[in-house]
């Protein structure tokens, strides 16, 4: 995740989202007024999908979707978004000439699938289109923030903090199934970078994506609401840094395990087989770690005696094996 990250919120990304926001400034302002989201996070989105609508895709989407619902391996679900292109198409909030991006169908410059703009799309400068494609960012970047609005955006919330365990600290309790007020992780000596107390900012979850050995963060709601943008974990961190490091945030303190070997979807994939042979059920084998393969690799640590921090890495990886000899 360490180098998704420095990929996401590199040098370049952070020079040219906050040109950017200067050069859109009033454009932010007026989605932040009547949407209610930040225009950090806008950015963020709008630079990680299309570094900021450079690279939108060149691909005719109805042709690519039609071709995916034919021989693709989730059939149904692109036939349903061919349907939802071709609905905006016929509604006109799309001409079909507009209608490119990438492979998969994902179109304009905050990447939504036609379903997506089917439902969430805006036509903010009320032109009578809903255009997500175009070199105006108007009608995309409105739409990016009705979709975190309606998914439950919280203005003036962070998506997350990094924060400082204390020794001894319960790593069982870590992970986004696990949310507790700030007083409760405040009690168990949880604490800011700096030493200082945990902001109240309602439920919050502990999160170490690289394991005991690299960065904690606590999260909030906001955090949930980018995942439902995407829903890898490093996505939502990588959208939520980047956009504290465009209003001036810094750099994440603690060391990430940086010398650590490659961990590949085929890894993943043997690990999940293992940890379910050893009765720690990941409910599937898809080489993505997610909410349940996360639980399986705990309870399996906290039986085996490990740190019970649910990473799936090499290390954990190379003690399965060990196991199964």
């Amino acid at each position: 995740i360490w180098e998704y990250l420095g990929i996401a919120a590199s040098d370049e990304r952070i020079r040219n989202g906050r040109q950017m926001l200067r050069k859109h400034r009033a454009l932010f302002n007026t989605i932040e007024q009547a949407f209610g989201v930040e225009p950090d996070v806008i950015s963020a989105i709008w630079g990680l999908e299309t570094g900021y609508g450079v690279v939108m895709g060149d691909t005719p989407v109805i042709p690519a979707l039609a071709t995916l619902a034919f021989a693709g391996r989730r059939a149904g679900y692109f036939e349903s978004e061919l349907f939802a292109a071709l609905r905006l198409v016929q509604l006109g909030k799309i001409c079909v000439d507009q209608l490119t991006g990438s492979w998969c169908g994902a179109i304009g410059h905050g990447q939504f699938m036609p379903s997506t703009v089917l439902e969430f799309g805006v036509d903010l400068d009320a032109d009578g289109m809903t255009d997500l494609c175009g070199q105006d960012p108007t009608d995309a970047l409105a739409s990016v923030a009705n979709y975190l609005k309606k998914h439950g955006w919280r203005k003036g919330q962070p998506w997350g903090i990094e924060v400082r365990l204390p020794h001894g600290f319960d790593h069982a309790l870590t992970g986004l199934d696990q949310t507790l007020p700030a007083r409760d992780w405040s009690a168990m000596g949880v604490v800011t970078v700096d030493g200082g107390q945990v902001p109240d900012y309602g439920v919050s979850s502990v999160l170490m994506p690289a394991g005991a050995t690299g960065a904690a963060l606590l999260t909030t709601n906001n955090f949930h609401v980018i995942l439902r943008y995407n829903k890898a974990i490093s996505y939502a961190i990588g959208i939520g840094h980047l956009s504290d490091r465009l209003v001036g945030g810094k750099p994440f303190v603690a060391n990430w395990p940086v010398g650590e070997r490659e961990f590949t979807s085929g890894d993943i994939s043997e690990a999940q087989y293992l940890l379910s042979r050893a009765g720690f059920d990941t409910l599937g084998i898809d080489g993505m770690i997610g909410p349940n393969t996360t639980r399986a690799a705990r309870a399996y640590q906290t039986a085996s005696g490990l740190v019970a921090d649910g990473y799936v890495g090499p290390d954990l990886l190379d003690r399965l094996r060990g196991d199964g000899r």
